[in-house]
């Protein structure tokens, strides 16, 4: 894939810490980022380093203690919730370990919902082409309890996809998925992300699934480390 050198996110002296009864409790200080149109990005660490939270900061969840993060140019710590709000849903999707689809909506009503959000006229051909881009074609009415957990992910991925999203960010995708499901969904993860040249930013305990990235960092001891 070529990676253009237009800087999409952009983290300058972030930091966090959070107010505890022990006292202060640093995740990590003055992190420094830039991330470029189309490229994949992992970033590893053991559980509790703060990955994560990172990748909430970078996609305008939260909010840093200091320092600032700007995605395409906007300095998200100038704008409102709502406005935050709005404007994660013109460019940035997510995919999660724990799936988040809607238990009560079927596979096609779960990936039309952000597409009926934006308000898109052919919400339900364009779920149903994203459904089929990931193998779901005969899964299309099942709610998620009728699915497997490898399914449910391919929903969510679909779902991610579907508004076109020019930033992903995947938040441990394969973490309840046994082995050969999770590498068929990380299979599935860099094809459209190729197909489409989104900027995947991708959180990961996983050695081997960071290397299939074209940029690695690890996060430790509050410290972000480029990984050769």
């Amino acid at each position: 894939m070529d990676i253009s050198m237009e800087t999409v996110i952009s983290a300058q002296h972030v930091a966090k810490h959070f107010h505890t009864q022990a006292g202060s409790l640093e995740l990590f200080n003055n992190i420094s980022l830039d991330i470029h149109q189309g490229e994949s990005l992992a970033i590893v660490g053991p559980s509790g380093t703060g990955k994560s939270t990172l990748l909430s900061i970078l996609a305008g969840l939260d909010q840093p203690s200091s320092g600032k993060v700007l995605l395409k140019n906007t300095d998200l710590n100038t704008l409102d919730d709502k406005s935050r709000a709005e404007f994660r849903n013109r460019h940035i999707s997510f995919v999660f370990q724990a799936f988040h689809l809607l238990p009560d909506l079927t596979a096609l009503q779960n990936v039309m919902l952000p597409l009926q959000i934006r308000n898109h006229s052919g919400a339900e051909q364009e779920a149903i082409s994203w459904l089929n881009k990931v193998g779901l074609k005969d899964r299309l009415n099942h709610k998620p309890a009728e699915l497997s957990g490898g399914e449910q992910q391919r929903v969510a991925i679909a779902r991610s996809f579907a508004t076109q999203p020019s930033l992903l960010f995947a938040d441990e995708p394969t973490g309840n998925l046994d082995e050969h499901t999770g590498e068929q969904i990380i299979e599935q993860l860099f094809s459209l992300n190729q197909e489409q040249q989104t900027t995947l930013v991708l959180i990961t305990h996983d050695s081997a699934l960071a290397k299939r990235c074209q940029r690695a960092l690890r996060l430790h001891n509050g410290v972000l480390e480029e990984l050769s």
